[in-house]
Formats: structure tokens, sequence, C-alpha cells
């Protein structure tokens, strides 16, 4: 995947949802660490996908990720990418 931007944001979106978490209740999760951001504001930086690694951290952080499987997330995005492909899988 080249655009890493899209990669970032869909990683970030994956977990949220994960974890069953709105970008409202994100807001209210970092605000509780000092983080000041307005549902508005992490809608917006989760839709660009442009948003820094220290906020990428805090939002993991508040929700309680621990580890990120970026392997595992490889090939979802992929498939999620290409939602017309036809794939061959094998026969077992």
């Amino acid at each position: 995947m080249s655009d890493w931007n899209d990669k970032v944001k869909r990683l970030l979106k994956s977990e949220l949802v994960r974890r069953g978490i709105s970008n409202s209740d994100l807001a209210n999760m970092l605000e509780q660490i000092g983080i000041e951001e307005t549902k508005s504001s992490i809608d917006s930086k989760i839709s660009r996908g442009s948003f820094s690694a220290a906020f990428f951290l805090q939002c993991l952080t508040v929700i309680g990720c621990e580890k990120i499987e970026i392997e595992e997330y490889e090939s979802q995005l992929a498939i999620a990418a290409e939602p017309q492909v036809d794939y061959n899988l094998k026969k077992q």
C-alpha cells in the first residue's frame, strides 16, 4: 500500500470500531488526559489521515490499545480497498 496516510487512518478507525468508540467518545477520553480535541477536529484529522504520531499514540493509549498487528491489517486493508475483486480461495 503506497498511501501511508490512508493506512494509518484505517488502522485508527479499525481500533475505534473494534472497541465501539465513537469520535465523540474519543474526544471525551482525550480530554481526561488533558488533550483538547473536539469531535469535529477528530473527524477532520481522521478523514484526512494526516495527524501527528503523537495524536495517534494518544488515541491508542486512551482507548486501551497496547499492540497493533500491522501485518494483520495489510491483508484486510487490501481486501477492503478492492471490494469488487474476486479472490481465489484455497479449497481444503
